[in-house]
């Protein structure tokens, strides 16, 4: 997702070693023996109150008997939270025991390897579930889960490690127009003004990024991709600005389809709504912030980043939160390439620098690694590091590695982990499997050392050879990177000298005195030039 207007929240760091990052996993207790397949999650909305009255049919697997094991679900405090009326296994009561937020669940049949637990619970969700009006006064449900806030309204295991399909049954005021995360299998009008709308996602998506929008909207099909319905859900009263704006999805849906490999959901659904997020990129029903209509055509960038994540953090998900670089880094990238690919390697240059200062920016205040072990909170683990130096990594490696075996590297990634899970170490094993290089100093250096090189540099010319002496300044780290230099103006010669220790004097033989020097002329190396 994007956040606007700043996307860094502020974390303590440490500084760590490699090794560390084998322990660099975040604080949720995961239940290896239990696999949830399917969430089926009845809703009643209604017009009078805030309370919401829900149904959720589980279907579990367990790996070799039923096991103990928990749901996600905050619980009644104040105004706020769900009250539990009863929980069943296969249709009959059970015992459970609800508090802290945890559903405990004991089965009782326990050689069943598979079995349904149905939860009744009702309640006014504080967050997760955003109940408002629009900014058009309009009331309207809008699913809002990112990064765990699912379990404020749906009984669910709330973390990105196990994935489930999901259907959604929503009934609601007949007023309303419904768009869920999956394709719409029914809507029926019902006794007492009251529709039913189903949407069913086969594909297993993680809690974070499934979702509702229920209000008044405009609708239109923006067009088929490779036979996926692009859809624009907008509000009335700006409908052919938003579907202007967002009409740029299938040109981008169709860049990454091409690109990566195939689409792993059922539509691709583009939302204005309630957000705390720029965007946020809800498998195949991804939200966009309310002002993001104005039918001046300004969020290109978002609408990629964001459809980006369909491949990136929705179904090659990261394994744990400290990884997200896995999800925003790769979306902040892959934005950038498709605009490459439509405006050319200007614009390439010009996203590229404007992330390059903001990593600078941030890192004075902020010293520390992309993977961070430190940080415990999945609300935190969002920066400039995770977005920006990310994606600056990506663009590093497309230059160590050369386009081909980029790319190549990219769609065996998500070959092997579509709908499925990942840590960082999985994508450098797959970039290493492709290219046949050694990549543990690339990785070390600028995924779990924190900073950059910061360079000082000077030359002079004498007897026909240019020297030119670099220093990195930081005290913490020494960095291994080639270096790009451009003799002369924009058309002159360009060397690449390989920095590998802390100060080297380079030798190049010319005829002639340069007249300028320039560093790093075609914005491929992550630094700061100091004086």
């Amino acid at each position: 997702m994007i956040k606007y207007p700043c996307k860094s929240i502020g974390t303590v760091f440490i500084l760590f070693l490699c090794s560390l990052s084998l322990i660099s996993q975040d604080t949720y207790v995961r239940n290896a023996s239990v696999d949830i397949k399917k969430y089926i999650f009845n809703l009643h909305l209604n017009d009078t109150t805030n309370i919401i009255t829900g149904e959720a049919e589980i279907h579990v697997d367990f790996e070799k008997e039923a096991v103990p094991f928990h749901l996600d679900l905050v619980g009644y405090s104040g105004n706020y939270g769900m009250k539990i009326s009863g929980i069943s296994e296969a249709g009959k009561p059970i015992d459970y025991v609800f508090e802290n937020d945890k559903i405990s669940i004991s089965p009782t049949q326990l050689t069943t390897r598979s079995q349904v637990y149905t939860v009744n619970y009702q309640g006014i969700p504080e967050r997760g579930l955003v109940i408002d009006t629009t900014k058009f006064g309009q009331r309207s449900f809008f699913g809002d889960n990112w990064p765990n806030l699912a379990r404020h309204w749906l009984p669910s295991v709330d973390h990105p490690y196990d994935k489930a399909s999901v259907e959604f049954r929503i009934t609601a005021p007949d007023h309303y127009d419904v768009v869920a995360t999956g394709e719409k299998i029914e809507e029926s009008y019902l006794d007492n003004a009251t529709k039913l709308t189903i949407y069913r996602e086969t594909a297993p998506v993680a809690m974070k990024v499934v979702t509702i929008g229920v209000t008044r909207f405009a609708s239109r099909l923006l067009g088929e991709v490779y036979d996926i319905p692009v859809t624009a859900w907008v509000y009335p009263e700006n409908r052919l600005e938003g579907f202007s704006d967002y009409g740029v999805a299938t040109k981008v849906l169709r860049y990454f389809i091409d690109q990566i490999g195939p689409y792993s959901y059922a539509k691709l659904a583009n939302m204005q709504a309630k957000t705390q997020w720029g965007g946020l990129e809800n498998a195949g029903t991804i939200a966009y912030f309310e002002n993001s209509v104005n039918g001046k055509n300004e969020v290109e960038g978002l609408i990629a980043h964001e459809i980006a994540h369909q491949w990136f953090g929705n179904s090659a998900s990261e394994k744990d939160w400290n990884h997200v670089w896995l999800s925003e880094g790769f979306a902040t990238y892959f934005a950038i390439l498709y605009q490459e690919s439509v405006y050319g390697d200007e614009k390439r240059k010009e996203e590229l620098l404007l992330d390059r200062n903001q990593i600078l920016d941030y890192y004075k205040k902020n010293p520390s690694p992309i993977v961070d072990p430190s940080i415990k909170d999945p609300m935190k683990v969002l920066s400039v590091n995770t977005y920006q130096k990310g994606g600056w990594v990506l663009h590093m490696l497309r230059r160590e590695l050369g386009d081909t075996l980029f790319w190549e590297g990219i769609v065996a990634y998500y070959k092997k982990y579509q709908n499925s899970n990942a840590l960082t170490e999985d994508f450098k094993t797959v970039m290493e499997e492709i290219s046949g290089k050694n990549l543990d100093t690339f990785f070390q250096q600028w995924i779990y050392t924190k900073g950059y090189p910061e360079i000082k540099w000077g030359w002079n010319y004498e007897k026909n050879k240019l020297f030119v002496d670099i220093e990195q300044v930081q005290e913490h780290a020494t960095f291994s990177f080639p270096l790009e230099i451009q003799i002369g103006n924009e058309q002159g010669r360009t060397f690449t000298l390989d920095v590998v220790g802390k100060k080297t004097i380079f030798e190049i033989p010319m005829k002639e005195a340069p007249k300028s020097l320039t560093l790093d002329p075609n914005v491929w190396l992550l630094f700061e030039e100091k004086s």
